[in-house]
This record gives structure tokens, sequence and C-alpha cells, in this order.
């Protein structure tokens, strides 16, 4: 736990090797009793998800919560959508810029914050092939240049 009373739960790699980051975006979600005792127990995945806005809110859709054991019958349904809460005038800035082309929202991260569910949202903008690859080498090369220095710099040169 950090000092800012932040826990992060769980995050979406795949969306940094899969998406540009343009802007972030910090919203609550509506969640049911065993949802937020699963996503506590860091039983939650973001690969797939996405969010999406339908009659001027914003939902998280295809994002899995795994069913809470201890729940029993009240347990929810692992890929529902959810609710996010975000202020209107968010909201009314993120339509506008999901009305150009190739922008999408994603999840970047789910978190607790003074003990409340809080996901990260992305406005992102897709990769090309060719993009993750020179991504890929440039974190490579990145990597190399850290041991050759590190080998110098330990006296074994």
């Amino acid at each position: 736990m950090k000092p800012s009373g932040i826990k992060i739960i769980a995050t979406n790699r795949k969306a940094y090797h899969d998406y540009h980051i343009l802007d972030t975006f910090e919203a609550g979600m509506v969640l049911t009793g065993s949802e937020i005792k699963s996503i506590r127990a860091g039983q939650i995945s973001l690969r797939d998800g996405y969010a999406t806005i339908q009659d001027d809110e914003i939902w998280l859709m295809n994002v899995h919560i795994a069913p809470y054991h201890q729940a029993n019958r009240e347990n929810h349904e692992p890929r529902r959508t959810r609710k996010l809460l975000l202020h209107r005038r968010e909201i009314n800035r993120l339509i506008g810029k999901l009305r150009e082309k190739g922008l999408t929202l994603i999840p970047l991260k789910v978190y607790l914050k003074n003990n409340r569910a809080k996901v990260e949202l992305g406005l992102a903008v897709g990769k090309k092939q060719y993009d993750k690859r020179a991504a890929l080498k440039e974190k490579e090369s990145r990597r190399q240049i850290n041991r050759a220095l590190g080998r110098r710099n330990k006296g074994y040169e």
C-alpha cells in the first residue's frame, strides 16, 4: 500500500503494446458487493476490456471479474457491463473526442483509492504492426545499452 492510499489491483500491460495512449481519466465503478470482494482479492482481468458510450453514460464492457466463492447465489455475472462514474463535463469531453476517427477508451488499471474501486481509462488510438515492431526494437536496444553500461560501471571491462 502506498502512502497516498492507492493500491493497484490490476494493470492492462497489453494496452500499452497495442495502443498509443493520448489522455487518461479516472472513473469510479458501480459494483455489487461480490464484485468489490473479488476485486480486493485481485480476481480481475482487463485484457479484452473497453469502454463505450450509451445514452450519455460511459459503460465498461468485457472486463472479467471472477465470481466470489463465498457469495453463493448472490454472485454476479463475470463479464457484465458496469457503469462508470465521471463528471458530466468529462463525459461530454469524451463524447466529443470519441467521435474522432480511430479513438477508443480502454481500461489501463484498476486500483483502490481510499477504499473505493477506481479505473483509469486511456483515450487511445491503435498502433500499426510496424509501430509495435519499432517499439520492441527500441526497448531491446535500450536494454542492451543498459547492460553494457552496467558491466562497464562494475569494472568488468
